[in-house]
């Protein structure tokens, strides 16, 4: 038995672009409002019927960019890091991030405030290695922290593109030792650091990858992702993914998609540590109904 999925959204109650922090954004060219709601109602909806459960935080008038709770910190178990944003016009989601997890009996980190770090906006596990975004949001510091604080293998991954500014753009864990990637959005050195830890790596077109085909949400087997994505469907689909596409254009006029819109608070599917972790809860509940396994001699239970 695994564990129900768990995210955590934030209604567009007041997004909007308010200001330009990254190369999407143009105060000029506004989402609509209405459609904004529709899109992010359609995502909400997908991922019930996908078996998620679905936490809402509370949106805040002036913070138009809680709407992305990808970037409010990064979770492993119940500790969560919360993010450092480097722009000031983010920096106001901090309390209320904290605010959230602390209320809800999350053990909850901080990193210094001039050490900036953006959650799992930036910081993406996939098997048992962390993989992590730096140069354009987050910083390579911040990311050693993090390892040192949970243990893990990190290895940092520098952006090199200002439109591919987190890692959530551009690539995208699927399961443990496979994921999609946009090459290009990284240095020479990362490519390879990429080609090098992850057996499978799904390549993503140029042209798809400014649709934010790698920024999708993975529930189980399906991806969601923006539309405008086929081929990288296919590929999906040849991989044992059932992809899903649903229309996100006003937030892409922000420089997000569906995995931003998201943050997985059980772990996401490529996380080893969550697999470890629904391994356990199987095993309790098979001992439960007598019907546990005999430990291993090299692996005794706690």
């Amino acid at each position: 038995m695994t564990k129900q999925p768990h995210i955590l959204m934030c209604p567009p109650t007041y997004y909007g672009v308010q200001y330009e922090i990254n190369p999407w954004m143009s105060r000029a060219r506004q989402p609509d409002q209405l459609l904004a709601m529709q899109q992010w109602e359609t995502l909400h909806g997908i991922l019930v019927g996908c078996g998620a459960r679905i936490s809402l935080q509370t949106p805040v008038p002036g913070l138009p960019d809680m709407v992305f709770t990808a970037n409010a910190g990064m979770v492993y178990g119940r500790l969560v890091i919360l993010s450092r944003f480097r722009f000031p016009q983010r920096q106001g989601e901090h309390a209320h991030n904290g605010s959230w997890f602390g209320e809800r009996e999350f053990t909850v980190r901080d990193l210094p405030p001039s050490m900036y770090f953006e959650g799992a906006g930036d910081a993406l596990f996939c098997g048992d290695t962390l993989y992590a975004g730096y140069r354009l949001r987050s910083e390579m510091q911040s990311h050693q922290r993090v390892a040192e604080i949970i243990a893990c293998r990190a290895l940092a991954l520098e952006l090199v593109d200002p439109y591919y500014y987190h890692l959530d753009t551009c690539f995208c864990p699927l399961a443990p030792g496979i994921a999609a990637y946009f090459p290009a959005a990284f240095d020479h050195y990362g490519q390879q650091v990429l080609q090098a830890g992850v057996e499978t790596l799904i390549e993503v077109s140029a042209r798809e990858a400014r649709a934010f085909a790698c920024n999708a949400v993975v529930v189980g087997k399906t991806v969601i992702t923006n539309s405008g994505c086929p081929t990288f469907h296919r590929q999906l689909s040849d991989h044992g993914f059932e992809p899903m596409a649903t229309p996100l254009s006003e937030f892409v006029k922000a420089g997000g998609s569906a995995k931003c819109l998201t943050l997985r608070l059980d772990g996401e599917e490529a996380a080893g540590w969550k697999a470890d972790q629904d391994a356990c809860t199987q095993d309790t509940a098979s001992r439960k109904t007598g019907n546990a396994k005999r430990p291993s001699p090299e692996r005794p239970l706690d």
